[in-house]
């Protein structure tokens, strides 16, 4: 998420990067009303995380989803986060060191990921792609399909336009930015990763995409089951 103290100027991304670690947080639970944790183990539901997998979290933040997911591989799995702002990943350090949870945080930019080919089972990407200009987005979309494993999966969940621009009480604390779900679709199409769902989180105007990696038995990517994607309100 985005705010007027955003800035970009962590090396190597075009992004907005977002340093103000300790009142992140706090704006997360004002806009999830406090559900932050149902919100959390509702993505992590829809990356179908199993016991034992490698996943990555790509703009980690302060490291909140990362944290819940290694409780979802448990000890067999292991989970690497993400971010170009080094005050986020040292906040997200001392959270998984209070939680007695082992992830691997490390400072790096989206568009470079500094890990090598074919080695995760799931990217998640929550409210990190609206930072992203076009370009980037593709560039990350492309790394992401580098990093995973043939037949892996990416979540990505952003902001959608909010319907008729009606601002609520967030909208005054916070101006963030969205992407359109039909661009999401095609910057993953265009990476080389097949859609298999999408649609509203459910939760004002979040809007998610599940795609995988080709498998060894077919690397030319398929859409299948894709719905297509959802306008009107949905703010619960």
């Amino acid at each position: 998420m985005s705010s007027p103290g955003t800035r970009s100027s962590a090396p190597g991304t075009t992004g907005r990067v977002v340093h103000w670690a300790a009142p992140y947080d706090m704006l997360v639970w004002i806009f999830l009303l406090g559900r932050e944790r149902s919100f959390r183990e509702k993505l992590l539901s829809l990356a179908h995380l199993r016991p034992g997998e490698v996943v990555l979290d790509v703009g980690c933040g302060t490291g909140t989803l990362a944290i819940a997911a290694k409780r979802h591989v448990g000890p067999s799995g292991s989970v690497h986060g993400v971010d170009a702002s080094l005050a986020m990943i040292v906040r997200a350090t001392k959270k998984a060191s209070r939680a007695r949870v082992t992830v691997a945080f490390r400072a790096a930019v989206v568009e470079a990921l500094p890990y090598p080919d074919a080695h995760f089972d799931v990217v998640l990407s929550s409210m990190m792609l609206h930072h992203l200009p076009r370009k980037a987005r593709q560039q990350c979309a492309h790394e992401i399909r580098r990093v995973l494993k043939p037949g892996g999966r990416v979540l990505a969940v952003d902001f959608g336009p909010t319907p008729g621009g009606r601002k609520g009480l967030f909208g005054h604390l916070h101006r963030h930015g969205h992407v359109e779900l039909r661009e999401i679709l095609d910057t993953l199409a265009g990476a080389g990763l097949s859609v298999v769902d999408n649609g509203a989180i459910g939760v004002r105007n979040l809007y998610f995409a599940l795609a995988t990696a080709p498998s060894l038995e077919s690397r030319a990517p398929v859409i299948s089951h894709e719905r297509q994607p959802q306008n009107g309100n949905h703010e619960r």
